[in-house]
């Protein structure tokens, strides 16, 4: 069975475990502290459930002081740190490390304030995404991002990895509604970015810590901003012959200028197992089933539904469904937001891909997917946001048969490197994690790689927050000012994978 590298463990800091858990309890007492082998299980792997590894203790703090101390006790002592919010990431982001301390956020998990006349909220970094919605739609707003975990996945996490949604198209990532947050740096410092202003003065450090993985340091707070429920919202539910037809109606409805509030598309295997799942109403002779939500004046959306319908049309829609109440629209939108928990109902095992390509280019992605998908042997459902080229393959294998995983992994790698090579990017919003960071020289040269390891190092010098996670080699941040000199690398052990 192959492993994935990852940094050697420091043999010192497993001679001192008993120290060190005994040191964590004194800064976080009571229940805070996990260092059992069973109870630690729980936390041995994020989403990508392939990987796993027992951490050397895991930490769970309650306040920004414990957790200012518990990194300042790991810096000074040569100690790394894992961050990890609610635990799924799919890209093996929060995978612990032997040898480093698990720092759990869960416990963070208040909403601070809710300000409806600056429409913001503060929240702690472990309330949920849609927990944030549920707080202020008594008033008529709600939080725009909507992963399809978002009733499991953090705000921090969302921070940390820049999730997206089915309404990213028009209402942006995480980075376009987080307006400041509170962070703790390696050192044990507190800092702030931003704020409750749309802009802050100087460089975007706000902009650089969100998406960052846990690499740069540990938010303790949030400020996002909330939007007011559009008046009306309706959706159309189109079909089409082929996946090609649905990817090139895509393109035209944006060509036409046309933005909606969102636009998600599934193939085939995906609509099967989704209408199985939650009886949507999907039609099921067809290849590609198209779901564009319209928002805005009753008026407007009533207009776009029309110019979407006959674009539809032209690219030779077989049915084109536009909901007539607010439970029809949710109706379409609950086999998506099911899709993968459904696809699991058809295969023992599923390997959730994230790649991001130009919207012109998704005809040629998706047919160029089928024949990987018959040089592997495997199937792969398709499920993706169509509008802003954010793709989620999902790539069935069974994990009993040997080799099926070696596969599916390979197949997932030649889909991104496709994904790469159409002017595409590796990821767009499930972060690189472990799952991509080899795969990171298909898109940056060593130059590209260095300036950002040169950012990592502004932040944390040492290399004990996250290390192994996005970065294929450690660079000595000391040997990174005089590169032509002598190139230092730190070398990865192998993690067992399951």
């Amino acid at each position: 069975m192959t492993g994935l590298a990852m940094p050697k463990p420091d043999a010192a800091t497993l001679g001192r475990r008993a120290e060190i858990v005994a040191d964590m309890r004194i800064i976080v007492p009571g229940e805070g502290v996990v260092d059992t082998t069973n109870e630690m299980r729980a936390f041995e792997s994020d989403g990508l459930t392939a990987y796993r590894q027992l951490p050397l203790v895991v930490v769970l703090p309650e306040t920004v002081a414990q957790v200012s101390r518990v990194l300042k006790y790991c810096n000074e002592r040569n100690i790394r740190v894992v961050p990890r919010g609610s635990g799924t990431s799919l890209s093996g982001g929060a995978l612990p490390l032997e040898d480093a301390v698990l720092l759990v956020m869960s416990r963070f998990n208040r909403i601070l304030e809710i300000d409806f006349p600056n429409r913001t909220v503060v929240a702690q970094p472990g309330v949920t995404n849609l927990g944030i919605t549920t707080a202020v739609e008594q008033e008529g707003f709600y939080y725009a991002p909507d992963p399809s975990s978002q009733i499991a996945c953090s705000i921090g996490g969302n921070v940390a990895e820049n999730s997206g949604g089915v309404h990213c198209l028009k209402y942006g990532l995480t980075a376009n509604n987080v307006l400041g947050i509170e962070m703790v740096l390696m050192d044990g410092e507190v800092v702030r970015l931003g704020g409750r202003h749309l802009d802050s003065v100087g460089y975007d450090l706000l902009g650089v810590m969100t998406g960052s993985e846990g690499l740069l340091g540990v938010v303790t707070e949030v400020t996002v901003r909330i939007l007011k429920k559009p008046e009306t919202a309706r959706a159309l539910l189109i079909a089409f012959p082929t996946s090609e037809q649905g990817g090139q109606c895509v393109a035209d409805i944006i060509g036409a200028g046309i933005i909606p509030g969102g636009m998600e598309m599934m193939d085939r295997p995906a609509i099967h197992a989704a209408e199985d799942f939650v009886h949507a109403g999907y039609p099921l002779d067809c290849e590609a089933l198209l779901i564009v939500e319209l928002d805005g004046p009753a008026v407007e959306v009533d207009h776009l539904i029309g110019l979407v319908e006959k674009i539809a049309i032209d690219n030779g829609s077989t049915t084109c469904r536009i909901s007539q109440s607010e439970q029809e629209r949710l109706t379409f939108w609950a086999g998506r937001k099911a899709a993968f928990p459904a696809v699991g109902r058809i295969s023992p095992d599923y390997y959730c891909m994230d790649g991001t390509i130009p919207r012109k280019e998704l005809p040629r992605v998706l047919a160029g997917m089928r024949e990987l998908s018959e040089q592997y042997g495997l199937r792969v459902a398709n499920v993706f946001h169509a509008g802003d080229g954010n793709l989620h393959p999902l790539i069935l294998y069974d994990a009993n048969i040997p080799g099926e995983l070696d596969k599916a992994e390979a197949f997932g790698s030649d889909i991104l490197r496709l994904c790469v090579k159409v002017g595409g990017v590796l990821t767009g919003e499930h972060g690189v994690g472990v799952e991509k960071r080899d795969l990171m020289p298909e898109m940056f040269n060593q130059t590209d790689l260095d300036q950002q390891m040169r950012v990592k190092c502004a932040f944390d010098p040492n290399h004990l927050l996250n290390p192994g996670k996005v970065f294929p080699q450690l660079r000595r941040c000391a040997e990174l000012g005089r590169m032509h000199v002598h190139r230092g690398q730190v070398a990865f052990p192998d993690i067992p994978r399951f």
